[in-house]
């Protein structure tokens, strides 16, 4: 009930939005291989279905889905726009996602939908200059689902996330962060990785891919925006990249507009 048919899709860039709390890609993929994020993310087919596979189990279809942080799948959009809506766990966990699935069931560890949430990613998609509102209306997204939420994360992982994301450019060490929120390290470590779903070193990289995006996006050099969101160098982004998207950066920031 969401498919309509697409715009002239090779003139219209990818889209990424990195906002406090939400990021969001939309654009035309093909095939990823398996990967893992290091958040829970929601998957909407903007005008057709989503052939995908999450932790090496059979092949499905559906047009929405929610992943949870640290669970590995794959997809194949054959060349259609999927759009990808990461929630950082400091705003809320995996179960807000799930209202934005419609005629939802468990498979293989993910939601699968055969309906959802698609209009609002949609209408950011097509639309050449949201910048102005793509914010708000991821934050109407989130305030539409959130309160149906289970549960929050514990305020201490919380505040370790918050920090995180405010200094993403340094290496800050765990046992730093752990002592800021009254734990010790190894405590902190086991408590980060059962409240967010992945280990902390992980989610700190998630952060700094982040940051490189945001740079590229605006313009700078794959080279540069390594080198000033913390990586080493630009082949390191570029392993980084592909293990969080399951496929190389020059697919999906070659031809990209941030909203």
């Amino acid at each position: 009930m969401n498919e309509r048919a697409a715009p002239q899709r090779a003139c219209v860039p990818s889209l990424w939005h990195l906002g406090d709390g939400v990021a969001l890609f939309a654009g035309p993929l093909h095939r990823n291989d398996p990967h893992r994020h290091s958040v829970p993310v929601f998957l909407a087919g903007l005008y057709g279905p989503i052939r995908l596979r999450v932790g090496g189990a059979a092949w499905r279809t559906c047009h929405t889905a929610v992943i949870p942080a640290g669970v590995a799948y794959e997809f194949d959009m054959r060349g259609d726009p999927l759009g990808v809506l990461y929630l950082e766990p400091n705003v809320a966990g995996v179960d807000a996602l799930a209202p934005l699935v419609a005629n939802a069931r468990e498979a293989d560890g993910a939601l699968l939908g055969s309906a959802g949430e698609v209009r609002p990613i949609r209408e950011l998609y097509e639309a050449p200059a949201s910048r102005p509102w793509a914010g708000q209306a991821l934050n109407d997204l989130i305030a539409f689902s959130r309160p149906r939420a289970a549960r929050r994360i514990d305020p201490r992982v919380a505040r370790a996330v918050e920090v995180l994301q405010q200094r993403c450019h340094d290496l800050t060490p765990v046992g730093e962060l752990a002592r800021g929120v009254g734990l010790s390290g190894s405590r902190f470590q086991h408590l980060f990785t059962q409240e967010v779903g992945v280990p902390f070193r992980r989610y700190r990289a998630w952060h700094r891919l982040r940051a490189a995006i945001g740079e590229i996006v605006q313009g700078s050099t794959f080279t540069h925006a390594a080198h000033a969101a913390g990586f080493a160098d630009q082949a390191h982004f570029a392993r980084d990249f592909r293990r969080t998207f399951g496929a190389p950066a020059s697919r999906g920031l070659s031809v990209s507009r941030r909203a």
